[in-house]
């Protein structure tokens, strides 16, 4: 496991340094939008709604849409110049008895991991927890925001839960619920004998998830039977396209550096298309980003373009000098 954050927890004059890390993770599988007829991926652009044009990701900015229909623009800069309370701190604010906390309030979950030097007062801490039954209920930024938590004790771990703010919870509004009759003594009694009948201990591993494990079998019949498509390639992806591209332009920078000269290019034409066929080409990028694509894919390819074009640029500056040293080299023998 890799640590999403480094901080430390302080409760009184005691300060813990501790790691935080993600308590859980999803197991579903992941299934991707196709066409029907022959696989092929789905691919969704971003356009502008004014004209339909495609905007690319270095055009793309937060706005905030006021109740008038007006358009607030906010930058990166503007949300890192706010008077936040956000520090490096899980700040102890008070214990309470754990059957105070609403698990409808829980959102996420994380493991806290002392540093080697503070394993002392993290079972201080994750003792005293314990022993009272109660949990710290706790301030936190992670990644930015400030939150609300709680600490508690899993097995010989303390675990920060993150808190969903009083107004995120909605309230309940259900009409048919106003006019119930009240269940009588006789029902209530019944009831609660079965409930009796049924008490036993939790244990988690006593359930499956029978839905993906049913996917996940599903998936490797259609792969033993050959029930797969393989999907065409998207256009612009094949291979040795950029190199093409790539010696045309490099040939279009020679010719013009002679014809600057005054020199004869006749001879020259055409030598960009020899190696056209070369496995040296640059690897593409998708554009688009489809609807189950990660945010961090995005961001990846839109700082990827420009350095292919820097790198070509690089290149033919590259070659234009090696075209008049050979010249300079003849003209001295």
């Amino acid at each position: 496991m890799r640590a999403i954050w480094k901080g430390a927890v302080s409760f009184g004059l005691v300060t813990v340094p501790v790691r935080l890390f993600t308590a859980t993770e999803n197991h579903d599988l992941q299934f991707h939008q196709v066409r029907k007829s022959d696989g092929s991926r789905i691919k969704y652009k971003k356009v502008a709604a004014a004209d339909g044009e495609e905007v690319p990701y270095s055009e793309i900015a937060k706005g905030y849409e006021s109740p008038d229909g007006k358009m607030v623009m906010i930058t990166d800069e503007d949300l890192a110049s706010l008077d936040s309370k956000s520090s490096k701190e899980i700040s102890v604010e008070k214990f309470v008895p754990a059957e105070q906390i609403d698990p409808l309030l829980l959102d996420k979950s994380y493991y806290l991991e002392p540093d080697k030097s503070a394993v002392k007062p993290y079972a201080l801490l994750r003792e005293a927890l314990r022993s009272t039954d109660r949990m710290a209920v706790v301030t936190v930024a992670v990644r930015t925001r400030l939150s609300m938590a709680v600490l508690r004790v899993k097995d010989d771990v303390i675990v920060l839960q993150t808190m969903l703010w009083p107004d995120e919870v909605r309230t309940p509004s259900f009409d048919v619920l106003d006019d119930i009759p009240e269940p009588n003594e006789r029902e209530v009694k019944m009831a609660d004998l079965l409930i009796e009948s049924m008490v036993d201990d939790f244990e988690p591993n006593d359930y499956e998830d029978d839905y993906q494990q049913a996917v996940q079998a599903l998936v490797e019949r259609k792969l033993a039977g050959g029930d797969v498509k393989a999907a065409p390639k998207a256009k612009g992806d094949d291979e040795g396209g950029d190199v093409v591209d790539l010696l045309a332009a490099l040939q279009r920078s020679v010719d013009r550096a002679k014809a600057a000269r005054g020199e004869d290019t006749s001879a020259d034409s055409g030598a960009g298309q020899e190696g056209s066929g070369s496995d040296d080409g640059a690897d593409t990028e998708d554009d688009g980003a489809t609807a189950d694509d990660k945010p961090a894919a995005k961001k990846s390819t839109a700082r990827k373009a420009p350095a292919k074009k820097a790198a070509s640029s690089t290149t033919k500056k590259a070659t234009a000098k090696k075209s008049t040293a050979k010249r300079t080299t003849k003209k001295a023998s």
